[in-house]
């Protein structure tokens, strides 16, 4: 016998798909953020306990420093100048050493003191975390993909390098020979991969808040009060402050770092007397070349949030003039206009830069027929958009 037919049974049937994809989008993000911890911990991030803190300094201390170091001892070589520099080595090894205590101290540190989620603002129970779910495990795929990228190519041009050296430089023994590239090679990715990391997790954290501020049009487009509004970019201004305050020492030690470390490489190798080759001088390349891809990341990413939380004060000053006109033509017209809807969308759209590596992104703007609600006054609007331009100021 058929069950007669109620809007109940309709509304649970149309809920269920819904419910079952957010329940699926909250899955990926936690196999997602499960496995980020998963490879900070591997790499030593995340010290939370006594234990963890000492086991992570000691196996930074043994791969990232002993390990290069009696390697360069044990492989030099008094007369093979041409191919190998132990100067340039020792230099190269202090300033990736730097670079990556730096990292591993920066981030351990926030991690220690907030945890994945909150220093990453997905902690689950923050308001708007359900309706940015998949982009969210999306933006963390991303970061795995940035640190494999860029330390590949890198490691491919190191292996290269010294299995080079190897063929020119004389030892003592074939197990020798072949033990002091390897242990080079493990030590170089172990330090590497740190630094890239903490470079990596920055643009993570920034590439996170720019969802927010490219879905702010979207809130623009609810019949809501002013004042949600003005809440919700104090909560995303307070966001940004919060990892300007967080990455502040890392950014400036890093800095400091890169530059002193680009100003050795400029002054060793134009000062050296001897012919500079792939074989003896390439660690140099190397070094300094990946250093400056970390420091482009950071600069991008710190760039493109800035871009993104700027543009809101334009999107902010387009929603008020367009709710203003159509409420003037549709308080004249009658019901010529059908709700205030905007005739040219495109107007509304924000063209980014064509330097901008993501210019196809734009802010959406409101453009449905809830555009014009009359609950909101021009005063509120015009204080909202002024505020906002005050913000803006102070950022510049």
């Amino acid at each position: 016998m058929a069950l007669p037919y109620t809007g109940t049974q309709n509304s649970s049937l149309t809920q269920t798909p819904l419910i079952e994809t957010q329940e699926h989008n909250h899955t990926q993000l936690s196999k997602s953020l499960t496995r980020l911890e998963t490879f900070l911990r591997i790499f030593g991030f995340c010290q939370y306990s006594a234990f963890s803190i000492t086991v992570s300094w000691v196996v930074f201390l043994l791969l990232g420093i002993v390990l290069p170091v009696l390697s360069i001892h044990f492989s030099y070589c008094i007369n093979c100048e041409k191919y190998q520099i132990s100067i340039f080595e020792v230099e190269v090894l202090v300033f990736e050493c730097l670079a990556a205590a730096i990292s591993l101290l920066c981030i351990s540190h926030n991690l220690r003191k907030y945890g994945v989620r909150k220093f990453l603002f997905v902690d689950r129970y923050h308001g708007h975390l359900s309706q940015f779910d998949d982009e969210y495990a999306k933006k963390i795929k991303e970061f795995f993909r940035l640190v494999v990228a860029w330390a590949l190519p890198f490691l491919l041009v190191k292996t290269a390098r010294e299995v080079v050296r190897v063929l020119y430089v004389p030892h003592d023994s074939w197990w020798q020979a072949v033990a002091i590239p390897i242990a080079l090679i493990v030590s170089w990715i172990y330090s590497t991969v740190i630094f890239i990391s903490g470079c990596a997790l920055f643009n993570l954290v920034c590439n996170l808040q720019v969802l927010h501020f490219e879905n702010y049009g979207k809130l623009l487009e609810r019949d809501l009060d002013v004042s949600v509004y003005i809440e919700e970019h104090i909560r995303l201004t307070h966001h940004l402050s919060k990892i300007s305050h967080r990455f502040r020492l890392f950014f400036i030690f890093e800095l400091l770092t890169i530059t002193a470390s680009q100003v050795v490489a400029l002054f060793e190798t134009t000062g050296n007397s001897g012919i500079i080759t792939l074989i003896n001088g390439g660690d140099f390349v190397v070094s300094s070349v990946l250093e400056l891809v970390g420091l482009v990341i950071c600069l991008h990413a710190a760039a493109k949030t800035s871009h993104r939380a700027q543009s809101v004060a334009s999107v902010a000053t387009k929603w008020h003039s367009l709710v203003t006109c159509s409420s003037s033509d549709n308080s004249q017209a009658g019901s010529n206009h059908n709700g205030g809807e905007v005739d040219n969308p495109g107007l509304l759209r924000i063209n980014y830069s064509e330097s901008d590596l993501e210019s196809v992104d734009y802010i959406p703007m409101p453009t449905n027929a809830q555009l014009t609600s009359y609950t909101f006054s021009y005063h509120k609007r015009q204080a909202f958009g002024m505020y906002l331009i005050s913000k803006f100021t102070e950022v510049s």
